[in-house]
C-alpha cells in the first residue's frame, strides 16, 4: 500500500490498531458506493471525475447552474466562496449536455484528513439535481447515481487529463476551439493550460 492511502470513512480509521495508523500505513480504501465501480481515493493525490445526467440533456440554465456550483466549490471565482471552507482544489471543469468532467484535488480538513470524493460528489450532484429541478419545475433524477473517478499518477498525467478536458467540446463538435465553449473552467494560475 503507498503512503498517504486512507479510508473514505473515518470511523473506519480509528477501528484500525494505534500502531498501525502510527506507522504511516494506512490501507488504500474503496467508498462505501452501492453499485459496481470501485471508488478509490489517495490522500494529496488529483483525481479525474466524471458523473452523467439520467438520460437527458441538460439545457443551457442547467448547465450554468452546475457550473456555478463547481466553481464556488473548488474556491475559484472568488465571491461567497470567501465566507465558505474550501473542500476541495479544482484544477478543471467542463459541463457537457450529458455530463461532467471533473479535474481536482480533495483538500484536507481541520482534523488532518482529505475530505471524502464520495460525500463532495454526493454534495455536489445533489444541490444541483435540487436547483436544476426547481428551475425546470421538474422531478425526477437529475444525475446517475454512479460516478467514474480515476487517481492520476503523475504531473503528466494532469497535462494530459486537462487537455482532454479542454478539449471535450471541440471532440463533440460544439465549438472549433476550447476557449468558445462557455461552460469550461480552467485555473489561469496552474499554467498548465494554453490559452486559459
Amino acid at each position: 500500500m503507498a503512503d498517504g492511502a486512507w479510508r473514505a470513512r473515518a470511523p473506519a480509521l480509528r477501528s484500525r490498531p494505534w500502531s498501525i495508523l502510527m506507522s504511516g500505513a494506512t490501507p488504500l480504501a474503496k467508498y462505501p458506493y452501492r453499485r459496481r465501480l470501485p471508488h478509490l481515493q489517495r490522500a494529496d493525490a488529483d483525481l479525474f471525475v466524471t458523473f452523467c445526467s439520467a438520460r437527458w440533456k441538460l439545457p443551457f440554465e442547467a448547465r450554468d447552474l452546475v457550473l456555478e456550483h463547481c466553481l464556488r466549490e473548488g474556491g475559484a471565482g472568488g465571491g461567497a466562496r470567501s465566507t465558505i471552507k474550501a473542500r476541495l482544489h479544482l484544477y478543471a471543469v467542463v459541463v457537457m449536455p450529458d455530463h461532467v468532467h471533473l479535474l481536482l484535488r480533495p483538500l484536507r480538513g481541520e482534523d488532518g484528513w482529505p475530505f471524502p470524493l464520495v460525500n463532495m460528489l454526493q454534495c455536489l450532484k445533489g444541490a444541483t439535481a435540487h436547483r436544476i429541478n426547481g428551475l425546470l419545475g421538474r422531478s425526477g433524477p437529475v444525475w446517475e447515481e454512479e460516478s467514474f473517478d480515476h487517481v492520476l499518477r503523475s504531473d503528466e498525467s494532469l497535462k494530459e487529463t486537462a487537455e482532454y478536458i479542454r478539449q471535450n467540446p471541440v471532440r463533440r463538435g460544439l465549438v472549433t476551439k476550447p476557449e468558445e465553449y462557455r461552460w469550461l473552467w480552467t485555473d489561469p494560475e496552474v499554467g498548465l493550460f494554453r490559452g486559459s
